[in-house]
């Protein structure tokens, strides 16, 4: 499943690993923002979310050090690039 129908069909959990300030400049709908520093002290959280986590920050560089971080902890998760590109991907369902 790529990571466009795993956003369409909701079968997944959006992470957005930016800054809290950058978050709220605007985000996805119904995403969960958990900033790059702070992963390694919220893993049960992590664990605890709807698998597989799909990673956003602004250009894709931030999610996808998150997710090669997230990936060596079992966890299953896409990089999915900036946050504009999954809220495109999220909106064209709605």
């Amino acid at each position: 499943m790529t990571i466009k129908e795993l956003i369409s069909q909701n079968k997944c959990t959006v992470v957005d690993v930016r800054t809290p300030s950058e978050y709220m400049g605007g985000n996805v709908p119904g995403s969960v923002n958990i900033p790059l520093q702070e992963l390694g002290r919220r893993m049960d959280e992590l664990r605890s979310l709807q698998a597989p986590l799909v990673l956003c920050c602004a250009s894709g560089a931030r999610s996808g050090m998150a997710a090669q971080m997230l990936s060596q902890q079992n966890i299953e998760c896409y990089n999915g690039g900036s946050w504009l590109d999954v809220n495109y991907y999220q909106s064209a369902t709605i």
